[in-house]
């Protein structure tokens, strides 16, 4: 799994460099063994952004990608997409969405985002939104991707803050950002992904990795 997603970050040219960040001895070795650059960072991170601030703090970059380690469908178009939304220098924090397959609306394991319309998130959850209330079955949902792209100084702002009750609730670390008025600017990209939570999860990415092969 590891491997695909790595291999589509070095894809993307705009890149500088992919680095792995883990609490894992075992995926340090894997990496080694592969000549991948690797960090093994603090156990107690509580999330993705948080690693992804330790290694921050020793490399200077204008943005830090995230690309999450259970996103083996992960495509360098993703990583395009993204990193044009961060040529905006006032775009801080950025992340993906993409048309959200039936299959996904009521799946808590897809999360959904809503925007206005400058493409800011609203909200991200694992409920169904927007509420299709009068059943009209025209609603688009849009299924967030995991993948982020940030400026240093938003990452420094974001581990001084408390996991916010939003977070907490939805087991959803980017509403930390919505809770303290910081814009997540979200870009569309046609290539869903499916990030493997589950023993089902893993079946629906095998097989797609099958038809691509």
């Amino acid at each position: 799994m590891l491997w695909h997603v790595f291999n589509a970050a070095r894809a993307c040219a705009a890149l500088d460099d992919v680095i792995v960040a883990t609490d894992s001895d075992e995926i340090v070795a894997v990496c080694r063994t592969n000549g991948w650059n690797v960090r093994l960072t603090s156990p107690a991170h509580r999330s993705g952004t948080d690693r992804v601030h330790e290694v921050a703090q020793s490399i200077a970059a204008d943005v830090y990608v995230n690309v999450q380690g259970d996103e083996p469908l992960a495509r360098r178009e993703h990583l395009d997409a993204l990193l044009e939304l961060m040529s905006d220098d006032d775009v801080r924090v950025g992340t993906l969405a993409t048309p959200c397959a039936a299959a996904d609306v009521n799946n808590p394991n897809a999360v959904k985002v809503v925007t206005a319309l400058d493409r800011r998130a609203l909200y991200f959850s694992r409920a169904t939104i927007p509420f299709d209330r009068d059943k009209t079955g025209s609603v688009a949902y849009f299924k967030h991707l995991g993948f982020y792209a940030y400026r240093k100084s938003v990452l420094d702002a974001f581990c001084t803050w408390p996991e916010s009750d939003l977070e907490r609730t939805e087991r959803l670390e980017q509403l930390r950002f919505l809770d303290h008025g910081v814009p997540v600017h979200v870009a569309e990209t046609p290539y869903d992904t499916v990030g493997v939570d589950t023993e089902e999860d893993l079946q629906r990415v095998e097989a797609t990795l099958a038809n691509r092969s």
